[in-house]
């Protein structure tokens, strides 16, 4: 109806709607994907996709695999900055939400045949770390000798040195500025403490990203120092940068606040670095597409950085839709049932390896305690019943963040995540046992039946997980569009109610349809699993 309206009046002979419905009818090209093509009320045109043509892109996967299902994304190397947490401190919840969707972006671009860098820009810089070193110095003036013990507990450590620093009846902070400025000055003592306090926060790092599954490649604040000066230099011959009440600034049109790139005492910043980073990412690494994973308050500061290189040339037009580009990906707060930040009983900041710890520890019991009660502990090994709770509890914490809409906050709830009803990455992992159950039960040959077999949809509920199944490539594609990743979370929650419906619906084992059935089992494994993998989700096929 609205082509009508733009149409009238510009001398056709189409006299209503309908009549243009009918036209495009008339004139669609002949396709094995159509059952049937009609025009309905006032010029509506409906289009049934054909049971065949679903069928067989399901058994083409089946056979090619479903990498065959991959999108296609305009870009060929993007790199994905997230995480980045800080030398010295531990990891907390306020960490969790950028590690995990970052992940996720960037196993979703990498499944779209995407080179992807995957960047942690860890803040391994600044005037803390004179306060660290110099602290490191008093305690233990052998602390070569004594090794990672001077400083087991890092953030006992941390706190320690800040107290320390703070007491203004004491010289110590005078003695950490100058340990700061030895530091910058590549002095040997100091470079070694400080790559030694790096490398204990980098070991801690490392084994939270090791649980979660996430690869990164650290590249922190100290990797872009070289690169300031001369990126500031560059910016400043543009004309860029200005002096404002001692400080160096870039200011932008319409905008009251500016950038501040140089301190008023001649020292760099977020902002510095981050320019640095950007030129470098760009004329190094070569990156069409930088995605910064970050909370929604620093948005203002991404922004102004991605103006400053839009007016040094570095980037194009916003407006004009082109490459290289920048995207923030901005993300709420993680809440408690108070609806304030999520903390502990003692108003301390949760450390996400405590979190990861309580999710596995609640899953075992309520796992334990539900095969007691069905006569099924005697079939599971102590491995097995360890390896399902770290999984499926670490995958409980993942999808309830990742079901949400990034930009939102969310409340975190254990019992909520953990539970086995409703949009749960819990109920998820049941649905995919259930199916690995129903194949193994049947006790057939399913790489045999791929290539022999084929799919015939008889009930209407097989069609409709058949063609569920086949929008599994469109859903990422738009995931990877919009940065988005509740958009493969909603797509695998309806798939696992298709499947249900299916399952409820139409008998497998045993029926005259069994065989083509069973591949239709197998093809919704197969994208559950994938659909996990993206997510960062460890499926599992024995509960």
């Amino acid at each position: 109806m609205s082509l009508f309206s733009n149409l009238r009046g510009s001398g056709t002979n189409f006299q209503n709607p309908r009549a243009i419905g009918q036209a495009i009818l008339n004139n669609l090209p002949s396709s094995d994907i159509f059952e049937s093509i009609s025009v309905a009320g006032p010029g509506y045109v409906n289009i049934v996709i054909s049971s065949d043509w679903i069928a067989k892109r399901v058994e083409d996967m089946l056979i090619c695999g479903i990498k065959t299902w991959a999108p296609t994304v305009p870009v060929n190397r993007v790199i994905v900055d997230f995480s980045f947490p800080n030398i010295a401190k531990e990891m907390h919840v306020g960490h969790v939400r950028s590690t995990i969707i970052g992940d996720t972006l960037a196993r979703m671009l990498e499944f779209a045949n995407v080179e992807v860098l995957r960047r942690n820009h860890v803040g391994d810089w600044g005037t803390q770390f004179g306060m660290l070193i110099e602290f490191l110095f008093e305690q233990f003036p052998n602390w070569e000798e004594v090794g990672n013990q001077a400083i087991e507990d890092l953030q006992s450590f941390y706190k320690a040195s800040k107290i320390k620093f703070d007491d203004k009846n004491s010289c110590f902070k005078v003695k950490a500025q100058q340990a700061v400025v030895r530091l910058q000055q590549g002095e040997d003592r100091y470079r070694a403490a400080w790559e030694k306090i790096c490398q204990i926060s980098r070991n801690e790092f490392e084994s939270v990203y090791k649980r979660l599954g996430v690869e990164l490649e650290e590249k922190g604040e100290s990797f872009y120092n070289p690169y300031i000066p001369p990126v500031l230099e560059e910016l400043k011959n543009k004309g860029l940068i200005m002096e404002s009440n001692g400080a160096q600034v870039i200011s932008f049109e319409g905008q009251k606040s500016a950038l501040i790139v140089v301190k008023k005492d001649g020292g760099f910043n977020y902002a510095s670095t981050d320019l640095a980073a950007l030129w470098y990412r760009l004329n190094v690494e070569r990156a069409e597409w930088i995605v910064y994973v970050t909370d929604v308050g620093q948005k203002e500061h991404f922004h102004k950085c991605f103006s400053a290189a839009s007016m040094a040339g570095w980037l194009p037009d916003e407006n004009e839709h082109k490459y290289p580009k920048m995207s923030h990906v901005g993300f709420g707060l993680v809440l408690g049932s108070d609806g304030k930040r999520f903390r502990t009983r003692s108003s301390e900041v949760v450390r996400l390896v405590d979190l990861l710890d309580e999710a596995k520890s609640r899953c075992k019991n309520e796992l334990t305690e539900r095969l007691i009660e069905n006569g099924k502990i005697a079939d599971w090994t102590d491995d097995e019943l360890d390896a399902t709770s770290e999984a499926i509890g670490l995958g409980a914490v993942k999808y309830a963040d990742l079901k949400n809409n990034r930009l939102t906050d969310y409340t975190f709830s254990f019992e909520k995540m953990l539970s086995d009803k409703g949009n749960t990455a819990v109920y998820l992992q049941y649905a995919h046992a259930r199916i690995c159950s129903i194949i193994q039960k049947a006790d057939k040959d399913i790489e045999e039946m791929k290539t022999k077999a084929s799919i015939t949809f008889v009930h209407a509920d097989e069609r409709a997980l058949g063609l569920h199944l086949i929008r599994f490539q469109e859903v990422v594609e738009q995931a990877c569009a919009d940065l988005f990743p509740h958009y493969l979370c909603d797509y695998l929650y309806s798939l696992s109610e298709a499947f249900s419906k299916f399952y409820a619906s139409c008998q497998v084992v045993g029926s005259p349809e069994e065989t083509s059935r069973l591949l239709l089992c197998h093809a919704t494994a197969v994208v559950m699993r994938q659909c996990f993998n993206l997510l960062g989700i460890t499926p599992v096929c024995k509960l």
